[in-house]
């Protein structure tokens, strides 16, 4: 889906999210943690984007559920980023951390002047 860069649109994602997810399966406190690291990526697309718009891909799995994130922003290097200081946090900064806490498996490429996609996936069952 391709989505205008409104942070009012990311309600409307999240829904989205929730209610792919229920119909796979997952449970109430998975779909929760998959929308709340869904609103994280799309907020750093909204926030990163050169063009107004981001683009958010479901891929349903046969045991779990892919979603991919991408801006077509100006990109950063991913080798640079580092683990928050949680003794210290800052207002920016946590999201991916948050994302990765919060999923199964995340995956991000970024391109100078290209852009950034985050790829993250859920499985099913994983952690009960």
């Amino acid at each position: 889906m391709e989505i205008s860069s409104n942070p009012e649109y990311v309600g409307i994602i999240r829904l989205t999210t929730s209610g792919i997810a229920n119909k796979i399966g997952f449970s109430i406190d998975d779909i929760e943690d998959i929308k709340v690291a869904v609103s994280e990526a799309c907020t750093n697309a909204i926030k990163h984007s050169n063009d107004n718009k981001f683009f958010i891909t479901f891929d349903i799995l046969e045991n779990g559920l892919a979603i991919e994130i991408e801006d077509k922003g100006k990109g950063y290097d991913v080798e640079s980023l580092h683990q928050p200081d949680l003794n210290n946090p800052k207002e920016s900064g946590l999201g991916l951390f948050i994302i990765q806490s919060l999923m199964d498996e995340v995956n991000i490429e970024s391109k100078e002047n290209k852009g950034t996609i985050i790829k993250m996936t859920k499985y099913l069952g994983v952690g009960i």
